[in-house]
């Protein structure tokens, strides 16, 4: 496994080199209407009560903003995860060569934007920037299971970027169905990104499995992971799971489901339990 300490990264890896980093539905606002009642009393003169005055008392109050320690505390562990994961302390050195490669712009004859998308994705996985930057604090933590790995990060985002970037997620698989990238030597590789089911869990959520197939240390090789992208209020969770035997997805749903309980747990004041809540 070839690492690049130098470049900092939180991605996840597969054997051969280290690691590459990544929800579908989107929530709504709702708005109220103004009561007949208030605008009767409008017209008759009377002015309405203060706004802050109609506020239920028992309306639940906004969620805290995420701190470093609860960035930290809100990160999963062993014992959220089934089938001999074992965290290890390199994550943010995780690379994966494979995921090196310029898009084949003359692929695309009728939109050009699709292979700038396609181009995106990859530096996105190669770079940790799926979510876009976080404006807020950030941390990640990493998994090993054989030749597989399992990487979270949770991080502050700024709200508006974070609803954009899971809706470009989201396009990904009709724009960059499948593609081919060219690696610094000259090798091809054939680029394929399907939708994948998330856990019905946060407030949006976007999940992607993207698959490499290309050579490595002489041979064939494919790279597939399974990525989940989840959001609560302005905060996220991105767990991705797989490697060169193939996708986690088990591993990476219920890696999404304990991680955006915990970070629920830390935005409303709390501390995680050491013991998972749910576990299937």
């Amino acid at each position: 496994m070839s690492r690049r300490p130098s470049h900092p990264v939180r991605l996840l890896a597969s054997a051969l080199a280290a690691g590459a980093l990544l929800t579908t539905a989107a929530c709504s606002d709702g708005g109220g209407s103004e009561s007949a009642s208030d605008t009767a009393a409008e017209q008759a003169g009377v002015a309405r009560p203060d706004a802050a005055k109609q506020t239920p008392t028992g309306s639940p109050s906004a969620p805290a903003a995420l701190t470093e320690a609860g960035a930290k505390a809100a990160l999963i562990t062993e014992a959220d995860l089934e089938g001999g994961w074992n965290q290890v302390q390199d994550a943010d050195k995780w690379r994966d060569r494979l995921l090196v490669g310029k898009v084949d712009v003359a692929a695309f004859l009728t939109a050009k934007s699709s292979a700038t998308d396609c181009q995106a994705l990859l530096d996105a996985l190669y770079d940790d920037g799926l979510l876009g930057d976080p404006s807020g604090p950030s941390a990640l933590t990493g998994f090993e299971q054989g030749d597989s790995r399992l990487l979270e990060q949770v991080a502050g985002y700024d709200r508006a970027g974070l609803d954009a970037r899971l809706k470009w997620l989201r396009t990904l698989p009709d724009t960059c169905d499948e593609f081919t990238a060219t690696g610094s030597g000259g090798a091809e590789r054939t680029v394929q990104v399907t939708e994948a089911s998330v856990p019905d869990v946060g407030d949006a959520r976007a999940g992607l499995r993207v698959s490499v197939q290309g050579d490595a240390d002489g041979g064939p090789a494919t790279l597939t992971l399974d990525i989940a992208a989840v959001r609560v209020d302005t905060s996220a969770v991105t767990v991705m799971g797989g490697g060169l035997d193939g996708g986690q997805t088990d591993s990476v749903a219920q890696a999404v489901r304990q991680g955006t309980e915990r970070l629920k747990t830390v935005l409303d004041g709390g501390t995680p339990s050491p013991q998972p809540t749910t576990m299937d």
